[in-house]
């Protein structure tokens, strides 16, 4: 796996290459509609895009170079495949729905850390409303007193980072001019890339006295549920919980328990189980749950975010160089 970062001694994609390959444009079937590619195809005239469907036969002649897929996959994914495929781009950021066992031996790459400034805003934002307490300080009608509440603040206050990916390291860089005290969860002791930032290998030591707890790692089935009972004891009382990775990370049940005991004080997710979340779930209306659709990574060039990995990575396919942001199969990240 390669968190943005090109592995060393990687084979380049082109080494086995015939002359006439490499002399032809490079061929990219897109399971994404190209009109929501932006500008891109236009601008790169020198390459050929096929859009291909997403279910049935394709009618485009093979062979293809590069499929541009979505992260969940595709019913004729297999046969796509088969079609001289060497490379395949996921076009997001999270691959937890991706069928890794059709890849077979061909590369897997994603736009990993792509939405870490939309994503990291939206958490500097949710903080901040957690302690002023918004909205519910807006008026709309006359308060029982004016030039008085009990607001809070971020300065001094510990934030506890699960993960410490793209995403994690730009909330980190937000949140330390607010003063906040910063420690995050990574599964090796290699030195943070953030000095201010402290660095734990347990997830009690992370969740010891933290005010805010930000859920920010990929979902992989060493995460999954990881939020438990367990996890809600080592917390403090009235801790601010926030999912902005996936919901499969929290188990609602004891998220339920903790939010009815007073254990979270508020939990404000844009990430949960199942998505959509269906009509009536006791989610939608407790009073300690700020819910949204899943809308974090939103902003205005956000689309075009999820692309520029992709179109790096073009480039180092064109040269033969190893590619950035592989996905781990065996990891699942």
């Amino acid at each position: 796996m390669s968190d943005g970062k090109v592995q060393k001694g990687s084979p380049g994609i082109y080494d086995e290459a015939s002359p006439s390959e490499r002399d032809r444009r490079l061929r990219i079937a897109t399971h994404i509609p190209i009109a929501h590619l932006g500008a891109l195809p236009a601008a790169r005239p020198d390459l050929e895009w096929i859009e291909v469907p997403a279910s049935g036969p394709v009618a485009a002649a093979a062979p293809f170079d590069v499929l541009l897929t979505p992260p969940y996959g595709t019913p004729n994914l297999p046969a796509l495949l088969a079609q001289g495929v060497r490379w395949v781009h996921a076009y997001g950021t999270g691959v937890d729905g991706f069928p890794f066992g059709v890849l077979g031996d061909v590369p897997l790459t994603c736009s990993r850390g792509a939405s870490a400034t939309a994503i990291s805003e939206w958490v500097m934002a949710v903080l901040l409303a957690a302690e002023k307490r918004l909205p519910e300080i807006w008026l709309s009608a006359p308060p029982e007193r004016w030039y008085m509440a009990e607001l809070g603040s971020l300065a001094g206050r510990r934030l506890a980072l699960v993960g410490f990916g793209g995403i994690a390291r730009a909330i980190a860089r937000r949140a330390l001019p607010f003063e906040m005290s910063i420690r995050a969860l990574r599964r090796t002791r290699a030195p943070s890339p953030i000095p201010e930032v402290e660095l734990v290998t347990d997830l009690e030591a992370l969740l010891d006295g933290a005010d805010h707890v930000v859920l920010a790692a990929p979902e992989t089935p060493a995460t999954r549920r990881m939020i438990d009972d367990a996890a809600f004891a080592a917390m403090k009382p009235g801790v601010h919980l926030v999912n902005v990775a996936r919901g499969p990370l929290v188990d609602h049940d004891a998220l339920r328990r903790a939010l009815d005991g007073g254990r979270v004080g508020l939990a404000t997710l844009d990430c949960v189980e199942p998505e959509p979340l269906p009509e009536g779930h006791w989610l939608y209306a407790h009073p300690r749950v700020r819910l949204s659709p899943h809308v974090s990574w939103c902003a205005p060039a956000s689309r075009g975010g999820l692309v520029e990995p992709f179109l790096e990575n073009v480039e180092r396919f064109l040269r033969g160089e190893p590619l950035a942001n592989r996905v781990d199969p065996g990891e699942g990240y």
